[in-house]
């Protein structure tokens, strides 16, 4: 049975009165007690779904408000708080994409601003210098757990041959220029680190949060597509453009999701992701991609 419109109303009224008292009592709370309010979020059962109902309402007067406050929640530095503003990451992105697609910058404003500020203050370390993220390559020369230099002597490489092979650091990402503004040039290149930022916390995220993801990656991957019509995805329909990063980063929450509840949505969302990959010859995200999908079979 559909809700009446009393129903609704009341339903609406509950969902404002949750967002406005999450609103003020934050304002009102002494610097000691940030942690203890951080770890009672997840008590606040109508809070979540509220504020998902505020994000996707781009015309509701307290989306700016809602946006100010998660930014305040992120630059605590209190890592639930932060959690808590990352969980409702792709939607945001969404929301962002489909309003600029649609040439609706106004409404869009205070969602930059979030995504704009998290990316600031992300590609910084906490003595402002700009963050580099890199990976070790191993190498023979170091015992691990699986091998000892010494006892691969028969292989014809002596532990000096060895040493000269020291460990050598790649970097994956980084440094970052600051981004005042979002252009046509940058989007991405911020929609992505941002991305790589969420991926980084996926084991604390919900379940609301990742079926979010997958709506992402399906919707952007499809927009504009024959396949639109396939998945009945209704609204805006205008192609919008993705680099091959962004659709690696997708696949990386996806692979995730696959395996924590989501296995419906994620299979479609990889499936999608290919779909766009494949249009555009994407070989970064068309190779890990397949490889998923090929691992799942």
């Amino acid at each position: 049975l559909k809700p009446t419109r009393s129903q609704c109303r009341k339903m609406l009224a509950m969902d404002q009165g949750a967002v406005e008292e999450w609103l003020s009592e934050f304002k009102t709370l002494p610097e000691t007690a940030i942690s203890s309010y951080a770890a009672s979020l997840k008590d606040k059962t109508s809070l979540v779904p509220a504020l998902y109902k505020v994000i996707r309402e781009s015309q509701s007067e307290l989306l700016e408000p809602v946006c100010h406050q998660l930014f305040e929640f992120y630059r605590s530095g209190e890592a639930g708080l932060r959690r808590f503003t990352l969980q409702f990451l792709p939607e945001l992105i969404w929301c962002c994409l489909s309003l600029a697609a649609s040439r609706d910058l106004h409404r869009s404003g205070c969602i930059e601003a979030l995504l704009l500020g998290i990316y600031n203050l992300e590609i910084v370390d906490k003595d402002g210098q700009s963050k580099v993220l890199t990976f070790t390559v191993p190498s023979l020369s170091k015992p691990s757990v699986y091998h000892e230099p010494s006892t691969i002597g028969s292989l014809a490489l002596t532990e000096g041959a060895l040493a000269k092979h020291g460990l050598s650091r790649v970097v994956f990402s980084g440094p970052h220029p600051q981004r005042e503004t979002f252009t046509a040039q940058n989007r991405f290149e911020v929609l992505t680190f941002l991305l790589l930022c969420y991926n980084a916390a996926l084991s604390y995220m919900s379940t609301t949060s990742l079926q979010s993801l997958c709506q992402l990656s399906s919707r952007i991957s499809t927009c504009g597509y024959p396949r639109q019509h396939v998945r009945k995805y209704k609204g805006i329909n205008t192609r919008m453009s993705v680099s091959s990063e962004f659709l690696v980063q997708l696949i990386t929450g996806i692979y995730y999701a696959l395996y924590n509840g989501e296995a419906d949505m994620a299979s479609k969302a990889l499936d999608d992701v290919l779909y766009r990959a494949q249009l555009e010859l994407y070989p970064e995200a068309l190779l890990v991609g397949t490889s998923l999908f090929i691992y799942l079979q």
